[in-house]
């Protein structure tokens, strides 16, 4: 009989504690879902962040400096 209460006890357990995880009780007892966390929005990129941007820049500054053979 013991064993029947402690398995008893412990799905009680597991229940409420996956209830908890799930949501958020209302007063009537009805589970709402719980605020999500937003997201942080993609950061624009600009043109000076961008390495192959900066690779070709660099690339046209080496062409311009060395004398036409």
């Amino acid at each position: 009989m013991l064993i029947f209460v402690l398995v008893l006890a412990l799905a009680v357990y597991l229940t409420t504690r996956l209830l908890q995880q799930r949501g958020v009780a209302t007063p009537t007892g009805q589970l709402r879902a719980r605020p999500r966390t937003r997201q942080p929005e993609p950061r624009v990129q600009g043109p000076d962040d961008d390495d192959d941007f900066l690779r070709e820049i660099d690339r046209r500054r080496r062409q311009a400096k060395e004398p036409d053979a």
